[in-house]
């Protein structure tokens, strides 16, 4: 059956194996961009030990400006930080707001109006810290079984509708539920035009590897909106048995477009396992 185990390694990989793959699909422009830094503390001087590890997924709309601007600086605000390693929740959350206010102040003396969503996840040898904004999400596996880390930001979650009426904003159904009629996502990188309303605060979590954990998906929506958490796991089961972990993420890709996507794709898979 899919569920079983992958085999354990002795030790961490200090390395972790990953599999990457983005698709511009039917879309006329590719507004995705995806970011892969291993031992990302190397990026700037720093004094503490261990290897940190960043992954990220960022979903342009509007423009390509803001998820190309939050590939090119959010780890470096990361790495920046005077919390970082030593508590990288709060350096991670500090991190996606520094790259929200420092883009909205871009595209308001630039005239931009792109936003974007976002998921990043930071690895060390016994943690994952993940953050995000709007709809782009990371899927841990472990023993086989999807675990629910997180819950994309959407105009109709309760709370977040409420946050946008309090606000003065309003969330209307325009074939899908939106912010002032618009944005189908709640919070987002940009959008300088729908702030307050679309929100540059992230949501954060933090997991405790115990070894047993199978791997970690991150995607845009382009795999979400088509195809479930359980689809995936049984796939890159499949995959694995027969065809090994180079393909792995061109190959959710095209599950995604045979599951009927249209928009653009961008898959990353982080092996915890050998």
């Amino acid at each position: 059956q899919w569920r079983t185990e992958l085999p354990a390694l002795a030790h961490f990989p200090s390395s972790p194996l990953m599999s990457a793959h983005a698709l511009r699909n039917v879309r006329r422009k590719m507004e995705d961009r995806h970011v892969v830094f291993p031992h990302v503390q190397h990026l700037f001087p720093n004094p503490h030990s261990g290897s940190y590890h960043y992954y990220a997924v960022f979903d342009g709309h509007g423009g390509v400006e803001a998820a190309s601007y939050a590939a090119a600086h959010l780890h470096c605000h990361l790495v920046k930080h005077p919390a970082f390693p030593t508590d990288i929740k709060t350096a991670l959350h500090d991190a996606f707001v520094s790259t929200d206010e420092n883009f909205v102040s871009k595209a308001k003396r630039e005239n931009l109006r792109s936003g974007s969503t976002g998921v990043c996840a930071v690895l060390s040898e016994n943690h994952l810290h993940i953050g995000w904004l709007g709809d782009s999400q990371a899927l841990l596996v472990k023993g086989g079984t999807p675990i629910t880390i997180m819950e994309p930001h959407k105009p109709e979650r309760p709370d977040e509708k409420k946050r946008i009426e309090d606000l003065g904003g309003c969330v209307v159904w325009f074939g899908a539920w939106r912010v002032n009629g618009t944005l189908s996502v709640s919070r987002a990188i940009g959008d300088a035009e729908y702030k307050p309303y679309v929100s540059g605060e992230p949501d954060l979590c933090s997991i405790e590897l115990t070894g047993d954990e199978d791997y970690l998906v991150l995607a845009c929506d382009g795999l979400w909106d088509c195809v479930t958490e359980e689809q995936v796991v049984r796939h890159v089961h499949q995959h694995m048995q027969t065809k090994g972990r180079a393909t792995l993420a061109q190959s959710i890709v095209k599950l995604a477009i045979e599951s009927g996507s249209s928009d653009n794709i961008s898959v990353i898979v982080v092996l915890l396992k050998d």
